[in-house]
């Protein structure tokens, strides 16, 4: 426990991004950092009636994919304007999300863990070990006016941003606390 605290505060004052190889490897680094600034499924209006832009670091990638949660569990997606349909679910209470949708020509249900959202960034995890079977782990989206025309590694240094810029103003605090705490107690001598 002191470790991982010592970790977190010495990281704090470390604000570089260090290189990762690929993509499941940066949201490993920067996820557990930015957790404490994330939202809940069932807060809805984070993720429902926006467009998520689908971002992957596979050099053969070159679609624009866009994911829309809508009413009811109306759940679309659209391959370069072609728009393919599905649902989606809650499963209550657990942050975890079911998706119906199409996967070579039939339909899919997936089971996903919530890694990470906010009103920029909504991170899903496949449920299971999907390095084991050569799958990403993690589906990346961002908010489409936020992440379009962006490589998948400017979009990872966007989302350590959230974490970059809360640490600075957590420094910021802590000096400030201290400062004041050295005044108060030089003015009682």
């Amino acid at each position: 426990m002191q470790n991982s605290f010592l970790d977190r505060l010495l990281r704090s004052f470390s604000l570089e991004l260090p290189y990762q190889e690929g993509m499941d490897d940066y949201l490993d680094f920067i996820l557990p950092l930015i957790k404490p600034w994330g939202e809940d499924l069932n807060e809805t209006e984070h993720y429902m009636e926006k467009p998520w832009m689908e971002v992957r670091d596979n050099e053969d990638f070159h679609e624009a994919v866009l994911h829309f949660y809508n009413e009811e569990g109306e759940y679309l997606v659209s391959v370069d304007g072609n728009i393919f349909a599905g649902s989606w679910q809650l499963v209550e209470k657990n942050n975890k999300i079911i998706l119906e949708r199409p996967f070579g020509g039939a339909m899919q249900r997936e089971l996903f863990d919530l890694a990470f959202m906010n009103n920029d960034f909504f991170v899903l995890k496949k449920h299971g070990d999907q390095q084991r079977k050569g799958f990403n782990k993690y589906l990346v989206m961002g908010r489409e006016n936020l992440v379009k025309n962006l490589e998948w590694r400017d979009v990872m240094e966007l989302m350590f941003n959230r974490y970059r810029n809360n640490s600075q103003i957590i420094i910021f605090v802590t000096i400030f606390v201290i400062i004041a705490a050295i005044v108060v107690i030089f003015s009682f001598f």
